[in-house]
């Protein structure tokens, strides 16, 4: 399949905080139809993840969602600043979501998290030989307890819904393939 050409025709920032920035594009269709509103949330991507403990076990975190005024387990994860490297973004928030740091850490996969309406790239990570070094440093806004749980049970959880948010779920399966192919 060919890319079609979407021809932009003119675009505006609607909201522009250092929380969201969406901007919204009129657009020109390849068949000469215009879109008045064609939203895009912009970002700098965000880091998941998956934290093997020296005994063999996975860091988890049980988080506070305002989105959906309900907590949420699943991987430590995080906004990657303005400049800052995936990889250093992975290392800061693992540690400040969970008091952990990790001995190795390599990357995995990047992918994009909703290609539809969103630049968002996911930088997963799978680290190996991690132990608590220190009390995490949560931001204003997180509430989180840290879990561990045996790989096999972070299998069932990403099965039964336990982890039930997208990110979460999709980088605990890509990860999963990459441990099993070592």
């Amino acid at each position: 399949m060919e890319k079609p050409l979407w021809r932009l025709r003119s675009s505006r920032y609607i909201v522009d905080s250092p929380h969201l920035r969406i901007r919204s594009d009129e657009v020109e269709l390849p068949d000469g139809t215009v879109i008045a509103d064609y939203y895009v949330r912009e970002s700098h991507g965000f880091t998941v993840v998956l934290a093997l403990t020296t005994g063999g076990q996975v860091v988890l975190v049980r988080e506070y969602r305002y989105g959906s005024d309900a907590l949420h387990l699943g991987l430590p994860a995080g906004t990657i600043d303005a400049g800052e490297d995936p990889l250093d973004c992975a290392r800061r928030e693992l540690a400040e979501e969970t008091g952990y740091e990790a001995e190795h850490i390599q990357p995995v996969a990047v992918y994009y998290a909703e290609p539809v309406r969103a630049t968002t790239r996911v930088y997963l990570y799978v680290a190996t030989g991690a132990r608590r070094t220190r009390e995490p440093n949560l931001d204003l806004t997180e509430t989180i307890d840290v879990e561990l749980a045996s790989l096999d049970d972070f299998r069932l959880m990403l099965r039964d819904g336990r982890i039930d948010s997208n990110a979460a779920i999709a980088a605990g399966y890509r990860a999963l393939d990459h441990l099993n192919a070592l």
